[in-house]
């Protein structure tokens, strides 16, 4: 049941919304009017200063998916959703800055794809462009799908209206100012997004009493839930009461580190194995809209700057998205979706002005992803499909306008696709969608990075044959564990757990690794000017923008 839409928004909400809104899109449009050049619209002209890299970085990743996502698995499983960001994000954010976004920024690409042709070679960049586009254009579904569920529950608007309207607000600023508008403007959504997130946990805080009373609340909530199991179960006549399901104790609601055993999604093995080693490193490493922002840095200094100072600030994410949905389940404890959680938190607990500062604070996070997911998707479709497949030699104003289509054309998909996710988002949770299409594909591009960069003979086709296998792996795990899948073979799930993507990613990793070192062993030598991108190897790629030359010679490994 959706609470949020009994305390509607008066007019003081609505006035501090609509100056957010009017202030982005401003914001946009000027920046926008700048915009001359391919190069201006995907990489900001390489002008864009470290600290708001860094601010929009942290805007990009937490998102709308997070701000409910986050405060919905935190509902439905506890505080261990937090390691994505203390034992996730921020160690691969280090490792980042100071191993890998170097190569790439002295490559002078504009996308990771474009990297991985120069270090192996086409059909490693082909495959790894579909891949992310894949994953950019659904992810954009997902979130506006977040932006419904929220906006239906504050205003009592219609989902479809919703997500047309974000949409729209959405793609008409990301349409006219590219990365540039993108980074700027999610430098005031994060500041906005931070104060908006922390006057709900500070006001629910307050309601609840204290961390004290917290946990409290926190065993009696789960005591009524295991009780009225137990009386399901004896009212259905079965033979033998269920015990309390792991997952469900206030002990590990409140516990980082899950056991092996548990229900939840988050165990300790496919946290330390599947998220710290593998799935992070990837998003933070190998994520086109995550890195194609130091790209447009001002210098390889500041674009390791960026990093680190994106770094620091996720320090304090968990404690603002994921600590209320544990507050949600002591103020209502009888939510079906948790995804709802916080959109409700926002009607009982906020008065009136602050109610439209937090729903400023979820557009804020929203667009900041939708827009970077919109402007990396173009910047993909542009420069990894149309300017290698329609016209090499386009212009760079050419480019531009293609950019700009390409946006409109994304705009529409993500409409269409998240009236698909609307059915789904009631048995998985949004965030767990989001992990899942990530698991398919980020072990095993991870696994070309890193070993690409490591070794010196990992040769292109071995890169794409592990690239292959990885991927085919994670899907195969993913459908063989479907009860539908299963069932009809007569065999058990392969995991416990629910939505296990943490352990896809760390076979699929494997998988890549083995058949990517096994033939490279077995191939013959690794062209010269491939290791220039080598690790511990002296880099050729010194300047912003290398010889065309370069992007010749990588076709031809």
């Amino acid at each position: 049941m959706i609470i949020a839409a009994a305390n509607p928004l008066t007019l003081p909400d609505y006035i501090v919304i609509a100056l957010y809104l009017v202030g982005t899109i401003a914001m946009g449009v000027v920046i926008g009017s700048r915009m001359k050049t391919g190069k201006d619209f995907f990489l900001g002209g390489r002008r864009l200063p470290w600290w708001a890299i860094g601010m929009s970085l942290v805007a990009t990743d937490i998102g709308g998916t997070d701000i409910i996502g986050v405060g919905g698995a935190a509902y439905k499983y506890g505080l261990a959703v937090a390691n994505f960001e203390w034992i996730g994000c921020v160690p691969a954010m280090i490792v980042g800055a100071f191993v890998f976004i170097p190569f790439f920024y002295r490559a002078g690409v504009y996308t990771v794809p474009e990297f991985l042709e120069r270090r192996y070679n086409a059909g490693v960049r082909s495959v790894m462009a579909v891949c992310w586009l894949l994953f950019m254009a659904c992810n954009l579904g997902i979130m506006l799908l977040a932006s419904a569920k929220m906006m239906s529950a504050v205003f009592g608007w219609n989902e479809v209206a919703c997500i047309i309207v974000t949409a729209v607000l959405v793609g008409a600023y990301t349409f006219v100012g590219g990365l540039a508008a993108v980074v700027y403007t999610d430098m005031i959504q994060c500041v906005v997004m931070i104060v908006g997130c922390l006057l709900i946990l500070v006001l629910g805080l307050v309601e609840v009493g204290g961390p004290s009373e917290l946990q409290d609340r926190l065993a009696e909530a789960d005591a009524r839930a295991i009780a009225a199991e137990v009386a399901a179960d004896e009212a259905a006549g079965a033979h033998e009461v269920r015990p309390p399901q792991p997952g469900s104790s206030s002990t590990e609601r409140t516990s980082l580190i899950l056991p092996v055993d548990t229900e939840s999604p988050f165990p300790w093995p496919g946290i330390y194995f599947g998220l710290a080693l593998i799935l992070s490193p990837a998003y933070w490493i190998g994520n086109q809209a995550i890195v194609q922002r130091s790209l447009g840095a001002r210098s390889e200094f500041e674009a390791k700057a960026s990093y680190v100072w994106g770094a620091l600030l996720k320090n304090i994410i968990p404690l603002i998205v994921a600590v209320p949905g544990l507050i949600a389940v002591a103020l209502l404890p009888d939510l079906k979706d948790g995804d709802a959680a916080i959109p409700n938190l926002v009607g009982v607990l906020l008065p009136v002005g602050l109610r439209g500062l937090f729903v400023a604070a979820f557009l804020a996070a929203l667009m900041s992803s939708i827009d970077s997911y919109l402007n990396s998707a173009a910047t993909i479709v542009s420069n990894d499909f149309y300017k290698r497949f329609v016209d090499q030699d386009v212009s760079e104003e050419r480019l531009l306008k293609v950019g700009r289509v390409t946006t409109v054309a994304l705009v529409a998909w993500a409409v269409a696709f998240a009236f698909l996710l609307t059915a789904m988002s009631e048995e998985s949770s949004i965030y767990a969608i989001f992990q899942t299409l990530m698991a398919f594909f980020q072990g095993p591009a991870f696994a070309i990075l890193l070993i690409g960069i490591l070794w010196r003979r990992a040769t292109g086709n071995a890169a794409l044959a592990g690239l292959l296998c990885g991927i085919a792996t994670s899907v195969s795990l993913y459908a063989l564990n479907q009860p539908a899948v299963y069932e009809a073979l007569g065999w058990q799930p392969l995991f416990r757990i629910k939505e296990p993507f943490l352990y896809f990613s760390i076979w699929a990793f494997a998988v890549t690794s083995v058949v990517l070192v096994v033939i490279s062993l077995l191939s013959g030598p690794v062209p010269e000017e491939k290791l220039q991108y080598v690790f511990g190897w002296q880099s050729q790629a010194k300047t912003a923008d290398p010889p065309a030359t370069a992007r010749a010679e990588s076709k031809n490994s």
